[in-house]
């Protein structure tokens, strides 16, 4: 171990650069679909070394003697992201004609921005550089650091968070109902990065067994909470889920949109299976309604002949309303009781970037950019929100599409809420990673949480998860059907959730001072 550790200590120039670039390309093996963990040890293991082995300038300024193990850094986010998020070139080649020029902005854009956070991050970490723990606890709390930063600076974009990569399994989610995913980054980071320290004896026996310590806390902790008797739950939802599975190409066609609808109709209308109940909740993807009902109210009495009496749809669709002479159009999900009635609307407030508005619009316009993906208009953010009531008086917190990436949303949301709802239209990113890794943002919303969650997409994937992550049951990509499933919904809103996030503060901080005890004690050594 010490002769591949020195060799990857002294290697220089592009091969260094090469290094980290696959280290961190290796490292998105542990995210979803292919929930291979392991290979964190080598990704970090590796970056720990590569950063051993940056030289310090003794002369110049901080940001030149932090220049290579920024460089480290960046290369090593810019290898995690681009394996990560190549899948998000596929949106533009839907409509490959007018947008396939994007395609490089599209595919390198994302991550050679995100590579910056990791840069920080591992220039963060050298500045708190010592032998032995106190750099695996640096580091772990630079990548945590940098994680917190990327939830919110640029609009945020907090996609594939290093801490996932412990949470493959429900088994290994349960952890993040108390250490929030803050917490997590910090403590994955550390245990993926202590197998360098058998490179030297120096903490060696100490860090291991408290990587192996924590590993174990972590197991722990999800047996004994996923074999917990379940919380009381004194009411029930049946719910169905709708997933039609619409071409995009058709998706926005005025010549097709009436059997567009009549698609998602069909499916809603459907008889249970025999000795199931009625659904009370029927769940449509994110902008299912292929039309604005201000111009369509007979779809809307369509919908209510279709309802049945104490029936009630949420449905995706797209909002228009008349600002100052000018129309404004709106994400919205909309809830439709069984006279035909809109009783109910949300707005989307966290809009995705270039694709469903244009930051800085009018310059933007002077070059020709305009939007590229989600639909023939440029959206307006909501300006407040605010959980649907569901049949029974059930409080649902409503996210849509992306939405459920941001867990300080989710948190501000759900507590006052007993179960979320999820529509989405992951249909733009076809049969590749872009959904599972959409999905399992969702099982760990729920289980920070601990409120079930109801998930609709268009295409990939729809599914139930319980309040603990468990997938109850789901429809596989380009599958066009509805499930039926009765849930349990807890008695209580997810209260908890502000402490559970300054937990992990508290874990943040701890390493930092960690990291800063190691460089003052190994300074003073030193004199």
């Amino acid at each position: 171990m010490e002769r591949l550790a020195g060799r990857i200590i002294l290697l220089w120039g592009w091969r260094r650069l090469l290094a980290a670039f696959a280290a961190g390309a290796l490292l998105v093996l542990t995210q979803a679909p292919y929930d291979f963990f392991a290979a964190g040890f080598v990704s970090f293991t590796v970056l720990v070394w590569l950063l051993d082995g940056v030289t310090d300038e003794s002369t110049g300024n901080l940001l030149r003697r932090l220049k290579p193990a920024f460089a480290t850094g960046w290369w090593f986010g810019f290898g995690y992201f681009l394996a990560g998020l190549w899948w998000i070139g596929g949106a533009v080649l839907v409509e490959a004609e007018s947008f396939a020029w994007a395609l490089p902005f599209a595919v390198l854009g994302i991550p050679l921005l995100m590579a910056f956070f990791y840069a920080l991050a591992t220039a963060a970490a050298r500045l708190l550089w010592s032998d032995g723990l106190a750099r695996i606890a640096a580091l772990a709390f630079a990548f945590g650091l940098a994680e917190w930063l990327r939830g919110f600076v640029f609009t945020g974009f907090p996609w594939n968070p290093v801490g996932f990569a412990a949470m493959p399994t429900p088994l290994l989610m349960q952890s993040v109902a108390v250490t929030s995913v803050t917490g997590m980054n910090v403590l994955a980071v550390f245990v993926f990065a202590a197998p360098a320290l058998l490179a030297a004896e120096r903490h060696l026996r100490v860090g291991l067994g408290l990587a192996v310590l924590l590993v174990a806390a972590h197991v722990g902790f999800g047996y004994a909470r996923l074999n917990r008797p379940p919380e009381p739950a004194s009411t029930s939802l049946a719910v169905r889920i709708v997933q039609p599975s619409i071409d995009l190409s058709e998706k926005w066609d005025d010549s097709v949109r009436d059997r567009v609808f009549a698609t998602t109709m069909g499916l809603s209308a459907r008889p249970p299976r025999e000795g199931e109940p009625e659904p009370q909740l029927i769940l449509w993807p994110e902008t299912s309604v292929p039309f604005f009902f201000t111009e369509r109210p007979d779809a809307l009495a369509e919908i209510g002949a279709m309802l049945q009496s104490g029936q009630m749809l949420v449905a995706g669709a797209v909002r228009d309303e008349a600002s100052a002479g000018a129309e404004r159009y709106y994400n919205s999900v909309i809830a439709v009781d069984d006279s035909g009635e809109i009783v109910d609307a949300v707005d989307k407030v966290h809009l995705v970037p270039f694709g469903e508005y244009i930051p800085f619009a009018d310059v933007a316009a002077r070059f020709g950019v305009e939007q590229l993906v989600a639909g023939p208009m440029n959206f307006v953010a909501g300006s407040q929100r605010h959980p649907l009531v569901l049949p029974g008086g059930l409080a649902a917190a409503p996210f849509i599409c992306y939405e459920i990436i941001f867990p300080d949303m989710i948190a501000v949301d759900a507590a006052s809420s007993r179960l979320m709802v999820n529509v989405t239209n992951d249909a733009w990113f076809g049969d590749t990673p872009g959904p599972y890794q959409h999905f399992r943002q969702a099982q760990v919303r729920a289980v920070e949480t601990g409120l079930p969650l109801l998930r609709a997409a268009n295409n990939g994937v729809s599914g139930i998860i319980d309040q603990r992550g468990r997938v109850v049951d789901a429809l596989a990509l380009d599958v066009r059907d509805s499930l039926d499933a009765v849930i349990a919904v807890p008695d209580e809103a997810g209260a908890l959730l502000p402490m559970r996030r300054q937990v992990g503060a508290a874990i943040l901080m701890l390493f930092f001072l960690w990291a800063c005890t190691g460089l003052v004690v190994q300074r003073l050594r030193a004199n």
